[in-house]
C-alpha cells in the first residue's frame, strides 16, 4: 500500500489515512478506491496518479 501522488496538484493519497472526508476508510489501498473517486484538491481522476 504505497502512497500515490496526483501529477497535477501534488496531492498525496496515503492509504494508511484514506480519505475520511469522502467516506474512504483508513487502510483502503488506492486500487480499491471507487472508479469515480477524484483528487480532493483539483478534481483529477485516478488516472493521473502515480506512485510517490
Amino acid at each position: 500500500m504505497e502512497p500515490m501522488i496526483c501529477t497535477i496538484c501534488q496531492y498525496v493519497y496515503n492509504p494508511a489515512v484514506g480519505d475520511p472526508d469522502r467516506g474512504i476508510a483508513p487502510g483502503t489501498p488506492f486500487e480499491a478506491l471507487p472508479e469515480d473517486w477524484s483528487c480532493p484538491l483539483c478534481g483529477a481522476g485516478k488516472d493521473v496518479f502515480e506512485q510517490e
